[in-house]
């Protein structure tokens, strides 16, 4: 079956699923983070899918599709970084780190793999 949209992506299911889950879990974020951490994190998160979402445009173009990914998968690092931050300021606790922040390993990898195999998701 070939893939025709980027929401067919198990990877884009994956970050998506994962975004979702950081911004239910940031609803509970002091107020006082509305405008720093909670922004950050949700930004970063979100921006793992709209960058796949370009190099699933731009997979025709192998370098433009490797740099893309390369993009998400910065976001998915950023997101960890504000993972860390709010475990450590004791927004989370550390089962919910450990869950979002592996979740997050797995879209790295994932994002990793497509770009080793550009040809493959060629048209």
């Amino acid at each position: 079956m070939k893939i025709r949209s980027h929401r067919e992506l198990d990877t884009y299911r994956k970050a998506f699923e994962l975004s979702m889950s950081i911004f239910q879990l940031t609803k509970s974020f002091p107020n006082e983070e509305k405008y720093s951490l909670t922004d950050q994190i949700r930004r970063s998160s979100r921006s793992v899918c709209a960058n796949l979402a370009e190099a699933f445009r731009k997979r025709k173009y192998p370098k433009s599709f490797i740099a893309k990914l390369a993009d998400s998968e910065g976001e998915a690092a950023e997101t960890q970084v504000w993972l860390e931050y709010a475990l450590h300021c004791e927004y989370i606790n550390k089962e919910q780190f450990e869950s979002l922040y592996n979740e997050c390993e797995q879209v790295i990898g994932k994002l990793v793999n497509m770009s080793l195999q550009p040809e493959k998701w060629a048209y």
